[in-house]
Formats: structure tokens, sequence, C-alpha cells
């Protein structure tokens, strides 16, 4: 039938109009499968929510990236969707909901047939790797390491203790899974060139097996708009579901803020943020400027109306977007050493390095007062924008994919560590997997239910 319209259809009707008629006539998936002669599967552990986090809006970069290479995309997680899950499905993308520790996974992927399939953590390899492994052996398997799990747990654990970090931390159970899956993955994204370095220096994962993707610069705000005389108030945001911004929240409202507000007494702190829990709303007090806000519903307006961002960081890992935003909007900022890792590429950061309540306190109040040091340091931040244009990196990500699609079997022969870790002997996952389907089966079928979903293995953060 579509292809009897389509013959009856003048030669002189622009592409772009038929295209979107043959969408009303015949419906979006079926349109797809003309359009597209590849398929991507990305699994996710959560469902992306770019409004409330930087790994939301770094997962829509690396989809936008796959349609780009025009690949046919299916999202896919056994999470349910938060009124703040992005909208997928109108930026041409197929939602599918899956199960943990179900063989109807097995029937899914075989019937979808992806080229590749990309993996949103470590955790979702460990779940699903396996099943893909056995079911398309064919399928490349990228993993998404958003930040080192296990650095930024290892951090966490360093800071509670009051120590330096010890390369035996990294040596910890979330820390040595994740690199089992970065071996058992083809390739792995890695969002900071800190983090490159360590794998492939201190970790000796070998180069080949990873690729600098970092957290891209988009058109969310303006970097020469408002200057510092227009600009009023700091601003902090960061979603605190995330153990390091509840923690910069709470460093700032117990030692920083009061020797900023000292030298400053009419000066407000804007407290932005997906997921406030009850004790930092409990810190709101307008009489000592100290504003929890909530969720920022447009945070590059309010990032653009702030003369200091503050991200008081002590420990974490990855590309932080907040400071990337900040550069957007053109606003400066202040922030420790972990937080600046792996960002500045050693350029001039633009703002403040610091790392003590007092230098902390000490330079935002100089960069919110004086002018001409707040001009200096927005200078600073065209040429790291630049780091992180867009389509440098996707041009080599896609050079990338080309080469390892091509030579696939060779790049699998000499990843010895990686088939070692495949052989079922070290696949724990997997058989702790299987046995929760086994009794999750026995169970319905002892009681004539549907079959219960367990969690499997977990980690925290992301």
């Amino acid at each position: 039938m579509l292809l009897f319209i389509v013959l009856f259809i003048p030669t002189t009707v622009p592409k772009k109009t038929i295209i979107l008629f043959l969408k009303k006539l015949a419906g979006l998936r079926y349109l797809s499968r003309m359009q597209y002669t590849q398929r991507l599967l990305v699994i996710g552990k959560v469902w992306p929510e770019p409004e409330s986090s930087a790994a939301g809006w770094r997962m829509l970069q690396i989809l936008s990236a796959f349609q780009s290479l025009n690949y046919q995309i299916h999202f896919a997680s056994a999470a349910t969707k938060g009124p703040y899950s992005a909208d997928l499905e109108s930026r041409g993308i197929a939602e599918d909901q899956i199960h943990l520790n179900d063989a109807s996974f097995d029937a899914y992927v075989r019937a979808l047939q992806p080229k590749i399939v990309v993996f949103d953590r470590f955790t979702s390899e460990e779940q699903y790797g396996w099943r893909i492994t056995e079911q398309l052996p064919e399928t490349l398997q990228i993993l998404d390491t958003e930040d080192l799990h296990g650095l930024r747990e290892a951090r966490q654990r360093a800071f509670k203790e009051q120590r330096e970090l010890l390369p035996s931390d990294l040596q910890s159970p979330v820390a040595l899974r994740e690199l089992a899956s970065i071996y058992r993955a083809d390739l792995s994204l890695i969002i900071s060139g800190f983090e490159k370095d360590l794998l492939t220096g201190q970790l000796h994962v070998p180069s080949q097996m990873l690729h600098y993707l970092p957290l891209l610069s988009a058109t969310r705000g303006d970097s020469r708009a408002a200057d510092w005389s227009t600009r009023q108030h700091f601003i902090s945001i960061g979603n605190f579901l995330h153990a390091p911004n509840l923690d910069a929240v709470t460093y700032l409202n117990k030692e920083i803020w009061p020797l900023i507000r000292k030298a400053l007494p009419s000066a407000e702190l804007h407290i932005y943020g997906a997921y406030t829990p009850e004790q930092v709303r409990q810190w709101h007090k307008p009489s000592n400027g100290f504003l929890v806000k909530d969720r920022a519903e447009n945070a590059a307006l309010v990032m653009g109306q702030a003369r200091v961002c503050l991200a008081p960081l002590r420990f974490g890992a990855g590309q932080k977007g907040k400071l990337l935003l900040a550069m957007e909007c053109g606003t400066v900022s202040v922030t420790s050493s972990i937080g600046a890792e792996g960002m500045h590429q050693g350029l001039d950061w633009p703002g403040a390095i610091a790392d003590t309540a007092e230098d902390f306190a000490a330079s935002a109040v100089r960069l919110y007062s004086q002018e001409q040091d707040w001009q200096k340091a927005q200078k600073a931040i065209p040429d790291l924008l630049n780091h992180y244009a867009p389509q440098p990196h996707l041009d080599q990500f896609k050079y990338r994919l080309n080469e390892l699609l091509r030579q696939l079997p060779l790049h699998r022969a000499n990843n010895y560590t990686g088939a070692l870790l495949r052989q079922s002997a070290f696949q724990s996952t997997r058989y702790m997997s299987l046995w929760i389907t086994a009794k999750n089966q026995i169970a319905a079928t002892e009681n004539n239910t549907e079959p219960k979903e367990e969690q499997g293995l977990t980690t925290k953060g992301g």
C-alpha cells in the first residue's frame, strides 16, 4: 500500500514533506525501520533526567551522537519513569521496558538485533552484558563509565576517615567490579582526562580499550552575557542524590558561608538542586542569606543571573556538569581541586581553586566584590570552552566506532583479560542472576502469579 502511494507522489514534492506524510500514515516505528540501517540499544539503570543531573544530560548527548550517525535507537530500562524523565520518544527514540533477572530479555535482544549496545554504567553491564554476549556475540558492547564509581567511592571513604587516598583504596569491591566491567566491554567511554590517565597509568588498562568523550558544551547560555554589575548573588547547584553535592552544601552551610557572610553581610547564596532532602530545606534562612530553592526549572537562566558559582567538592570523580554550565553562562566559579580535576586542561581556571574553607571564602569574596578580578576570570572562559566544542569530539568518536566495527575480532583477540573475565568461572553476576530467575519462576509456579523482580547487584552513587 505504501509503495503504491509513493509511486503517485509527484517528483516535485520535497523529500522532507514526503517523510512527514509517511510518518502520519505509517507511524514512527515503521518509518524508523525504513530510514535507519543499524540499531543501537542503550541499557539504562535509570531513565535519563537531563534537567536533574549532568548524567542525564550526558546520556542525551550520547543518544544524539548516535542519531547523527543514522542509528535507530532503543533505550531500555527496568526502572520506572519519573515525572522528570526525558521524553525520548519525542526525539525519535524508542522506549522499551525490560526486566531484571528475567529470560524475557534474551528474546527481546534476539528480536531487536542491535549492532551496538551501550551500558549507562558498570552495574548495567554486570546485569545484562553476559546475556548480550550469549545471545549476540558479534554485537559491539560499549560501557559509558559516567565517572569512575570506584574512584568516587574510594575518595568518599578516605574523606570520612580523614586521611589521604591510598593506592589500596582502588582495590575495593566496587573498584574491582568496575574495572572488570571495563575489561569485558569492547570500549569504555571516559568523561575525564584525569580518569583516562589513571586507568592507563596506575591501573594499566590498555589505551585501545578506552575513549575520551567528555561532557560537551551546549548552547544553553551565553558565555559573554551579563556583566559584573548586572549580576547578583552566589549560586550552588547539583542533584542531591549525588553524595558529593550534598556534602558540598553541608560544607557551605557549616563552614564557608559564615565566613562569606561576615565579609559580605548583604550577600545571598541561592541553593538549587533536584531531590532536595529535608535536612537541607531546614537550612533555609533568609535572614542569613542562605536560600534553599529546590529544583531549578531553568538551570541556565539562574546560573546566568548569578555572579559567582560555588562548588566546594571534597570528594567525587568525573567532569562536573555544574562547572561547565557556569562557563557556558559566563559565570565565574570557585571550586576545589577535585571539582576542577580534568577540566581546565592546563589553562587558567575562570575563577579560583581552593581547598580550605578560609581560602575558598576569601576567593569567593574577592571575585564577588572586585569587578576587575571577576572580569579577568570571565575572560578565561572562551579558551576553556573550546576544548568542549562538540564537533571535534564527535568526529573522533565516529572514527573510533568505525574502526572498532571493522576490526572487532582482532580487537577482542588482543583483550586477553576481557576474554578471561567472560569465562563462566568468573561470571558470579551471571549465575546470581540465573539463580534469582529460577527462584522467581518456581515461586510464580507455586503461587500461580507473575515472577517477582529482584534488584540483584547494585552500587551507590550514579
